[in-house]
């Protein structure tokens, strides 16, 4: 995928065409959407372009803003906003599932930064999502691996904790989480049960160069990576568990929720946090100011 300073130049490529409003040139719009669409494609891009011009006709806008290329990269990486009938319980669950994830990922060093939560559902299936700022790394460590781990557990262990059940919302974390623990034992070496061997190859073939017993071992060894996993974030939860609540109450009030709503509720992260993302904050903030101001005088 492009790295950032490549994003930035194709971003530049598809916004000659769009008309943005005064507040930035080009060239800045373009390196603030660089920064905030990590892992995005070339194709990925025009499409955030295109969507945000699109989003800005709507409204007879006479320029596209920073806030309608945001709502561009909501719809591409969750697709458009989809009206799917659900009983009250079922939005309870989905906010206080989602708010699970976001508060996992808050306390956790190696977890990637939250950009916004919303339970509205999107035509790619989901039922609500949450946007991160993920690092630009070409190796992650071990501990950034369970972190992602973790984070993916959050909704699921949310569920247990404020329902004493557990709904199949969780279906794709559960996907996710077995591929990254099965990754840390077959791919990368990375536990002391099974030691630095690679046991997916040949696998393409139909083969398999290890026997049962070994497999076995594969097995176990994911297992108890997820099992431990799963009770460090419920340690986490129960602990945090004022916090999602009153996360998940603000969720089901307003549907979605930025960076700015959330450091609100729950307090700053206790990690530092980068240069890009403070900026980012900071528009945010004043964006806000200035849409209260305006009511104030309306």
């Amino acid at each position: 995928m492009p790295t950032i300073n490549e994003r930035k130049e194709i971003y530049n490529v598809h916004l000659k065409k769009i008309k943005v409003d005064k507040q930035k040139t080009r060239d800045e719009y373009a390196a603030k959407m660089a920064a905030l669409t990590p892992g995005f494609s070339g194709a990925d891009i025009a499409n955030v372009c295109n969507e945000g011009a699109i989003i800005a006709a709507r409204t007879d806008a006479k320029s596209v803003s920073l806030k309608n290329f945001e709502d561009a990269t909501e719809r591409v990486i969750g697709g458009i906003e989809k009206k799917i009938p659900m009983t009250k319980e079922e939005k309870a669950t989905v906010a206080y599932h989602e708010a699970g994830h976001a508060i996992t990922g808050w306390f956790l060093e190696h977890a990637s930064p939250l950009l916004k939560i919303t339970v509205i559902p999107r035509s790619k299936g989901s039922l609500g999502f949450a946007q991160y700022l993920p690092q630009e790394m070409n190796l992650y460590t071990k501990e950034a691996l369970l972190d992602m781990i973790h984070v993916a557990l959050g909704g699921r262990v949310a569920e247990e904790i404020f329902f004493g059940k557990v709904t199949t919302g969780a279906g794709d974390d559960i996907k996710k989480v077995t591929q990254i623990a099965n990754s840390l034992v077959t791919v990368y070496g990375m536990t002391d049960n099974l030691g630095l061997v690679a046991y997916n190859g040949g696998e393409e073939s139909g083969l398999r160069a290890y026997s049962d017993a070994t497999l076995y071992e594969i097995d176990m060894e994911t297992k108890r990576i997820v099992d431990e996993c799963y009770a460090n974030v419920k340690n986490l939860l129960t602990e945090k568990k004022h916090l999602i609540e009153a996360l998940a109450e603000e969720l089901l009030e307003k549907e979605s929720i930025n960076l700015p709503q959330i450091i609100n509720i729950i307090g700053e992260r206790p990690f530092p946090m980068k240069e890009s993302l403070r900026e980012y904050l900071t528009e945010l903030t004043d964006r806000e100011r200035q849409a209260e101001e305006l009511k104030v005088k309306e």
